[in-house]
């Protein structure tokens, strides 16, 4: 009864459309997210916490850069990095250099430039101006932190709930709560793509794209709405082709900063007056440094 109906839905050059770019995107990004989720159940669980007091330079100052490169060496999505930054606090890390982490380690550890290189195969240069653009932000986002921040903006975290549990039973609760919320996001990111690909005209997509200043204000409101992880937000980018490279750029370095599901976490683990203040400076910073680099590589 439904059978020539559902198969007539189904052909729909549309329907085919929407489903290739989704799966295309799930296929291409979930081993990166596994991955990237995996390695930070282990920072998270078998770093030692006071490591990085240890670690860091006694100068904040010069705490902000060790911290923001410390990335490249601790891989970790923005889900683990917000609770990882909050029990750097606690354990006397300066919070600029803990919030510089906090911002760059999502965005540039070697899963997620791996997977930069592979959704940009033509555009080596994408890989670099991430970096680069991404390491810019945390520095300078640590060092306003420094000159501007006050210790009563931050409500300092705890997660009771891996408190009593042995190491390994730690290490697979922060991985399953990493990977349902990570992963659920994910999804949820690949649908707007494909739902973007298809439902929105390509007039519309085609006015942002030509203009330069809403070509990037677009793709920057988009990564925060979308909230992907950082591990996959790079095949979803990818699938902007439209947009020019400088926008898939502010796309990247906007989303592992300043998303839905950041800002949500921030307010939970550091308060509502530390949300309110530090995503909207981190947005106008990663978007003026996005299209700064942008410039140099295009």
């Amino acid at each position: 009864m439904f059978r020539e109906p559902v198969a007539a839905l189904i052909s729909t050059p549309r329907l085919q459309t929407w489903t290739t770019v989704f799966v295309s995107v799930m296929v291409q990004a979930v081993p990166f997210l596994v991955f990237g989720v995996l390695l930070s159940a282990v920072i998270a669980v078998f770093v030692p916490r006071s490591f990085w007091a240890r670690a860091l330079p006694r100068h904040p100052a010069l705490a902000v850069p060790v911290a923001s490169a410390a990335g490249v060496v601790l891989p970790g999505c923005e889900c683990g990095a917000v609770p990882i930054a909050g029990s750097l606090i606690r354990r006397g890390v300066t919070p600029a250099a803990a919030l510089a982490f906090l911002l760059a380690a999502p965005a540039i550890n070697p899963v997620v430039l791996a997977a930069t290189a592979v959704a940009f195969p033509n555009n080596p240069e994408m890989v670099v101006g991430r970096g680069m653009a991404s390491l810019v932000v945390a520095m300078v986002m640590g060092w306003l932190w420094l000159r501007l921040g006050r210790a009563d903006w931050i409500r300092l975290p705890r997660r009771p709930e891996l408190d009593d549990l042995s190491k390994g039973r730690a290490f697979w609760a922060a991985a399953r709560h990493d990977i349902v919320h990570a992963g659920g996001f994910l999804v949820l990111g690949a649908m707007a793509a494909a739902c973007i690909n298809v439902l929105v005209p390509e007039r519309w997509l085609q006015t942002l794209a030509d203009n330069p200043v809403l070509s990037v204000l677009a793709l920057a409101v988009l990564a925060v709405l979308l909230s992907i992880c950082s591990e996959a937000d790079a095949f979803v980018a990818a699938s902007l082709s439209q947009f020019s490279l400088t926008a898939r750029l502010a796309f990247l370095v906007v989303g592992p900063m300043v998303d839905l599901k950041l800002i949500s976490m921030q307010t939970g683990v550091f308060g509502r007056r530390f949300a309110a203040r530090f995503a909207p400076t981190t947005f106008v910073v990663a978007v003026l440094v996005a299209v700064g680099v942008g410039a140099v590589l295009w």
